[in-house]
C-alpha cells in the first residue's frame, strides 16, 4: 500500500533507465523518486501536519516532572510526553542525561552488536547543455578498489532536460570508506577523482564538487531478535526504532516506522 500510494503521486515511478551490473531478484521491481529521496520524506511529514525544525543536534535526554527534557547545542531545552529516535544506534549511546542510566544492561548490549557500514559520495555538477558521453544512467563497479557505484542522476530519475545540468554521483566501497573514515577529505575528493577518471575518462570538466562522508551508510547488523523498534522507558515514552532495528532498505524502514507507529498508539 506504501507502494501504491507514492506510485500514484508521482513521488516514485518504476526504474525504466539502464543500470549497468545490476543484480535483480527474481519478482522484484526496482524504484526511483524523480524530485530525489528527500521527496519521500516530504511527503510524509506534509500527510502529518507536523511542526517540523531542522538542524537540531539533542545532546542530552533527561526525566524532568514525567516528561522528557530534551537538550540541544543551541537553544534552551524542550520537554516532551513522548520521544522517538531513529537517528543511528551508535548516537543513541552518545546521548548524555537520564536515557545513559535508563537503558538497561540487556538492552545496551543489544543496540551495542548494532554495525554499519561508512562509505563516501562524492557529487560532480555540470551547466545546462553539457553531455558526459556514457550510455547508461548508472554503473556497479566490480573491479576498483575504491569505487563501488556511478550515476547519472537526472538519467537514472528519467529528468533529463536541456535547461538543467546533468550531476554524477559515486559512491565509494565499503573497505575504502572504513580506511579512510578519517582522512582528509579533500585528500579523499582527489583519490576517488583519480579512479573514476580511470573508470570513466574524458569526462568533462565539473562547474562544482562535493564530498560527502557517511559515517553510518548501511546496516551490516541490525539489533538482534527486534520487533522493528525497542522501547527504552515505558512511562514517559523513550522508544527508538529505524533502520538499525530491521534492515537499510525502504521495506526496511517502513516496518520499523509501522512497528514504532503501533508502539507509540498503544501508549497514548
Amino acid at each position: 500500500s506504501f507502494y501504491e500510494e507514492l506510485l500514484c503521486h508521482g513521488i516514485l515511478t518504476p526504474l525504466s533507465a539502464p543500470v549497468e551490473g545490476l543484480v535483480g531478484r527474481e519478482g522484484s521491481c526496482n524504484y526511483v523518486a524523480p524530485q530525489g529521496i528527500s521527496s519521500v520524506v516530504k511527503y510524509y511529514l506534509k500527510q502529518s501536519g507536523a511542526d517540523v525544525s531542522y538542524g537540531q543536534h539533542v545532546t542530552h535526554i533527561s526525566l524532568r516532572g514525567g516528561k522528557w527534557e530534551v537538550s540541544r547545542r543551541a537553544g534552551p531545552p524542550e520537554q516532551f510526553d513522548v520521544v522517538i529516535l531513529t537517528i543511528p544506534v551508535p548516537q543513541i549511546l552518545q546521548l548524555q542525561g537520564d536515557i545513559a542510566n535508563l537503558i538497561k544492561g540487556s538492552q545496551r548490549q543489544q543496540l551495542e552488536c548494532v554495525s554499519y557500514s561508512s562509505r563516501y559520495a562524492l557529487g560532480l555538477f555540470y551547466e545546462a547543455g553539457v553531455r558526459l558521453g556514457v550510455p547508461w544512467a548508472a554503473q556497479y563497479v566490480t573491479d576498483d578498489p575504491c569505487i563501488r557505484f556511478i550515476s547519472i542522476e537526472s538519467r537514472k530519475r528519467n529528468r533529463e532536460s536541456p535547461e538543467v545540468g546533468p550531476s554524477l554521483v559515486v559512491h565509494t566501497t565499503v573497505t575504502f570508506g572504513s580506511e579512510h573514515l578519517d582522512s582528509d577529505p579533500a585528500e579523499v575528493q582527489q583519490i576517488i577523482l583519480s579512479h573514476l577518471d580511470r573508470i570513466v575518462p574524458s569526462l568533462p570538466t565539473p562547474s562544482s564538487i562535493k564530498c560527502h562522508k557517511w559515517r553510518y551508510s548501511q546496516v551490516t547488523k541490525a539489533v538482534p531478535n527486534c520487533p522493528g523498534q525497542m522501547i527504552l522507558h515505558s512511562d514517559p515514552l523513550l522508544i527508538c526504532g529505524g533502520d538499525g532495528f530491521t534492515r537499510s532498505n525502504f521495506d526496511g524502514c517502513i516496518e520499523s516506522a509501522v512497528s514504532l507507529a503501533e508502539a507509540v498508539r498503544s501508549h497514548l
